[in-house]
């Protein structure tokens, strides 16, 4: 029984109430354009004396109202309406002006609905509730039943005013019936009628899907360039503190590789940014690559005493330009786990070379410990965003990835045994 009562009488019910009688007062301007229409052409010029022609008014007025729906705001109104009355969710509903005609032909459908269903609603709440109270007051009051509040004749006989009131009461029960039913209509013809068209939901998942792909490379780019050049001034701070007084020189070394790296990651950091922006202003650092940065991301992660062997191929300068800031920030972020999981006195190996179409980078360390560069091992709180970026890069741009424990090799950087190697493959054209 409650929820009886809750489904005619609760605050949904009763908003959706209101959307019904919102629908009717608009309707009634076309009603009355109808009964001009109808007044003449039946002769009678009393169209709201007759039901059946005020029925005939209200069936003319439709079609009109179906023709001014096509006015451009009427689907963000009457979906702003539904959105708040009828309790619809805003991602099923379109919010903009129609534009293809199919999108026009929903909307109009949808706008007759309303005031058609709306118009018999408010017409029910307008005519039922004065003649139900009459009846439920009708045992109260005896002189009712005369004639002169135009009572039907039936309500003088001696058993009306027992039923009266129960009539009365399932009227008005009636009326909150129809209205909630009214109102569910409406509720689930809406998505349909008034939301977004197939050619609008591809458009909003493309838009989402685009949304995603810059919030991902911002936070890849991030990552990379900002928790690099964190990892390096931590590690040439850490190493010029434990010889601040036996080496002056290596101190100041330090001191000045850092400096190098903030002053460039700000400029990297400009650049990342740049991406939030419309477009890539004239005050835009340019992003860093393997041909033109390649030499001083060594430089300074060598400054803080990490021990780096690197071997590059000769061809960098002929890589595409987007393949070559990719690669960069590949190599990155491969000595930045190696910052970060190996630590500061475990040598590096960097190999990238150009060969048969590909672009192969390799970054190995030893593995000392249980300490890894990214793997499983790790306990760095927070960590593991590194591979998970690489491989975001490298199947972007069609290539291939492998990263775990290998068999350190002879030309590896640390000794014959067991190290950590991160190796990518991307194509030198293709996907790229």
């Amino acid at each position: 029984m409650r929820q009886v009562a809750r489904a005619l009488f609760g605050r949904r019910a009763r908003l959706r109430w209101v959307h019904l009688i919102l629908g009717g007062a608009l309707a009634m301007p076309y009603v009355l354009v109808g009964s001009v229409i109808i007044g003449p052409a039946t002769g009678d010029t009393d169209v709201f004396g007759s039901f059946p022609l005020q029925l005939a008014s209200f069936g003319v007025g439709l079609p009109l109202a179906a023709v001014t729906s096509l006015f451009p705001l009427t689907r963000p109104l009457e979906a702003a309406a539904v959105r708040w009355l009828c309790g619809v969710d805003t991602d099923r509903l379109a919010f903009g002006p129609a534009r293809t005609r199919g999108e026009k032909g929903r909307t109009a459908g949808w706008f007759t609905l309303h005031l058609g269903v709306g118009g018999i609603i408010a017409g029910m709440s307008l005519a039922l509730p004065p003649f139900a109270v009459v009846l439920i007051a009708l045992p109260v009051v005896a002189g009712l039943g005369g004639t002169r509040l135009g009572l039907p004749g039936v309500l003088g006989h001696a058993w009306a005013p027992a039923l009266a009131p129960v009539a009365g009461a399932a009227m008005l029960v009636a009326l909150a019936g129809c209205a909630a039913g009214g109102g569910a209509l409406l509720a689930r013809w809406a998505p349909a009628l008034l939301g977004p068209s197939a050619e609008g939901r591809l458009a909003a998942a493309e838009a989402r899907a685009a949304d995603l792909a810059v919030r991902n490379r911002l936070a890849r780019e991030l990552h990379d360039c900002v928790g690099h050049a964190l990892s390096a001034v931590g590690l040439q701070a850490s190493a010029a503190r434990r010889v601040l007084d036996s080496d002056p020189e290596f101190v100041r070394e330090a001191l000045a590789a850092i400096e190098d790296t903030t002053r460039r990651t700000v400029g990297e950091l400009d650049a990342v940014l740049g991406v939030l922006r419309e477009g890539d202003g004239p005050g835009t650092a340019p992003a860093p690559t393997l041909a033109a940065d390649l030499d001083g991301l060594l430089r300074r992660t060598r400054a803080g005493g990490q021990r780096v062997t690197a071997t590059v191929g000769p061809d960098l300068g002929v890589l595409p330009a987007l393949l070559s800031r990719e690669g960069y920030r590949i190599v990155q972020e491969g000595l930045s786990n190696a910052l970060r999981h190996a630590g500061g006195r475990v040598a590096v190996d960097v190999r990238i070379e150009v060969a048969d179409g590909e672009l192969a980078i390799t970054v190995e360390n030893p593995v000392t410990g249980l300490a890894t560069v990214t793997g499983p091992a790790s306990s760095r709180p927070g960590g593991g965003h590194g591979l998970r970026g690489i491989a975001d890069r490298v199947r972007l741009l069609g290539g291939t990835m492998t990263a775990g424990p290998a068999i350190g090799s002879a030309g590896s950087a640390g000794s014959a045994g067991k190290s950590w190697r991160l190796h990518v493959r991307l194509p030198t054209k293709g996907p790229a």
